[in-house]
């Protein structure tokens, strides 16, 4: 691994200024963006532990833990335990993914990606209903049962549904879908993992992947396709009001 001079770490903290209290994870990362894509920094660089970047920038470290795990997700940063965290590439290398970025950290933008997912995962579940064989069938309701099975662990509830949608997407056969519901999934993940946060949501959820599981086992179409629209309704909304709490309009 290579060796790079403590003062390019610093100087990091010295770019970057004071946002100010109270700003979002959202403006940290774009903050953060901004410096990555206008200045020299070589990749490989280590970045300031979180509370140098927070004392920098004049935030919470949670806004900073947030704004990193976001980055982290986006391929920007590598957050190696015990190590710290590193910038991936140069400014030539970062710059094309800067409209992905956008989707990720604004408020409106992510608003609208959750539309898109929506509309996709409807269409899958009817083209799914149509080409799924029994055997991935089976696979989907052992997914709702793992989601029925850990509604207390949200680590293993969140990989149910994770699983339960790659299943339907992977059995659509279309590998544009396919490739389109990954990547939706990825820059949404940062809220969609902390949407489900009590009881009655982890219920409603599971009821709305068990309704969609039994249209497809019956292999109808329209009322799979149904089910998943209602069920991408009741996650919007979740979802929104999450990403209401913690980011800002660009």
């Amino acid at each position: 691994m290579p060796v790079y001079p403590a003062s390019a770490t610093e100087d990091i903290s010295a770019a970057l200024g004071a946002m100010g209290s109270g700003s979002a994870a959202s403006a940290v990362a774009k903050r953060l963006l901004e410096l990555f894509t206008q200045e020299s920094i070589s990749p490989g660089t280590r970045l300031p532990p979180e509370r140098q970047l927070a004392t920098s920038l004049g935030v919470g470290r949670s806004a900073v833990r947030e704004a990193l795990a976001a980055l982290e997700i986006l391929g920007v940063v590598d957050v190696r335990p015990g190590s710290g965290t590193y910038l991936r590439g140069n400014a030539s290398e970062l710059l094309p993914q800067t409209l992905s970025w956008g989707m990720m950290l604004s408020r409106t933008h992510t608003v609208e990606l959750v539309e898109v997912r929506g509309a996709l995962e409807t269409y899958a579940a009817r083209l799914a209903t149509e080409r799924m064989s029994d055997e991935s069938i089976e696979i989907m309701r052992t997914h709702v049962e793992e989601m029925r099975a850990s509604s207390a662990d949200l680590r293993r509830f969140v990989e149910a549904d994770l699983q339960f949608h790659l299943e339907l997407a992977r059995s659509t056969d279309n590998a544009v879908l396919l490739d389109l519901l990954q990547s939706i999934r990825s820059l949404l993940r940062v809220w969609s993992d902390r949407a489900v946060q009590d009881d009655d949501h982890a219920r409603q959820a599971i009821e709305e992947h068990a309704a969609v599981y039994e249209a497809i086992a019956a292999r109808d179409p329209d009322a799979a396709a149904a089910a998943m629209a209602a069920h991408m309704r009741t996650a919007a909304v979740r979802l929104a009001g999450e990403v209401s709490t913690h980011a800002d309009d660009s």
